[in-house]
Parts: structure tokens; C-alpha cells; sequence
């Protein structure tokens, strides 16, 4: 777990720095944990114990709606953070599913250890917060797009920020993100 961690500090400290006796004490409060494709991080209903740093693998967040219809919330892949943010801030049972489209490999953190770790090393505070701001910033511009972008637009906005994605995301997933059919996404890829 030597390779992780190194990789999760150098991660952290692309916006704050820590000195070693701080790091030690931060990365003795992170799990490993290694799912398979399919398995699932976070179910609809069940406890939301931990957000995930991803070492290596890809995500999908999403919701299945009283159609059966799948909306997905995001993606995530290496160096992202990803839970159920709302069910983990407020420790109440999780409001999406979260599941894994590659073998996949995290560092997990308890809400109790992350406040633990807040609390005792401020710029891991500072750290969550500026994170947290990235997120809301990210947020807001997807809602922009599904709100006043046509579809070709999106895609070209997702083709031009995450290319590497749009290689890894089967078709009919990547549809329903941009919130299109999968015969338009065709005519977009076209």
C-alpha cells in the first residue's frame, strides 16, 4: 500500500502541503480497498460508511428513478473522490448507488476519521474545503450544460475535458450522462 499512499500524498499536496510527522498521522486513518467490475461501493438504503479516493479504476454514481430509468450523477477515475456525499455528510442511508465499470482499487475514509483528521491537522481542513468548492464548481457547470447546451455541445464539452473517459465509458452510459439517447450519442460520435 507503500505506492497508494505515496500517490495519495502527492494528490493531497497538489493544493496543500504537509509536513511527515502531519502525513503519518493522516494516512494512518485511510483503508484499502480492492472491488471488482460490477461490485458495488454504495447501494440505495444502506449506511454510507467511508468516501473513496480512487487509486485505480472507474465509477459511476447514479439513481434509478420509479421507471426504472438510470440517471447517472458522474463518473469518477483515478485521483477522484467519490461517496454519496450527501448520505455521508449528514451519516444517513445512501440516496444513489455508486458501483464499479472496472476492477478497481480506493482508499477509503470514515466520516469519523476525516473529522478526526480536520480537526487535528488544519490543512487537511483546508484540504476537504477547497475540494469540496472544486466539487460545487463542477456541479454547477454540469447542470449549466444539461440546462442550456444542446447535445453535441456537451459531448464536445466532455470529449475536450475527459477524453480518456469517453475511450473507457460504454455508449449507452455515456448517453445517459449527457442525458441523450444512445442512437444520438451515434450521430454525435459521427
Amino acid at each position: 500500500m507503500n505506492s497508494e499512499l505515496r500517490s495519495l500524498r502527492n494528490h493531497i499536496e497538489e493544493i496543500v502541503k504537509l509536513t511527515d510527522e502531519e502525513w503519518k498521522f493522516v494516512s494512518s486513518h485511510f483503508e484499502y480497498k480492492k472491488l471488482k467490475k460490477h461490485q458495488f461501493l454504495i447501494q440505495v438504503g444502506q449506511p454510507v460508511d467511508y468516501e473513496f479516493w480512487i487509486i485505480e479504476g472507474l465509477i459511476r454514481a447514479y439513481n434509478i428513478d420509479e421507471k426504472g430509468k438510470e440517471h447517472i450523477l458522474r463518473f469518477g477515475m483515478e485521483n477522484y473522490w467519490i461517496s454519496d456525499h450527501y448520505a455521508f455528510q449528514f451519516q444517513i442511508p445512501a440516496t444513489i448507488f455508486v458501483d464499479c465499470l472496472e476492477d478497481s482499487k480506493f482508499l477509503c475514509l470514515s466520516f469519523e476519521n476525516r473529522e478526526l483528521i480536520c480537526n487535528e491537522v488544519h490543512a487537511m481542513a483546508n484540504f476537504f474545503r477547497i475540494k469540496a468548492n472544486y466539487g460545487y464548481v463542477s456541479l454547477q457547470r454540469r447542470i449549466l450544460s444539461l440546462l442550456t447546451q444542446t447535445a453535441e455541445e456537451r459531448y464536445d464539452g466532455l470529449l475536450e475535458k475527459l477524453p480518456k473517459l469517453i475511450q473507457r465509458v460504454p455508449k449507452k452510459l455515456l448517453a445517459s450522462y449527457l442525458g441523450v439517447s444512445r442512437e444520438t450519442l451515434s450521430r454525435l460520435k459521427g
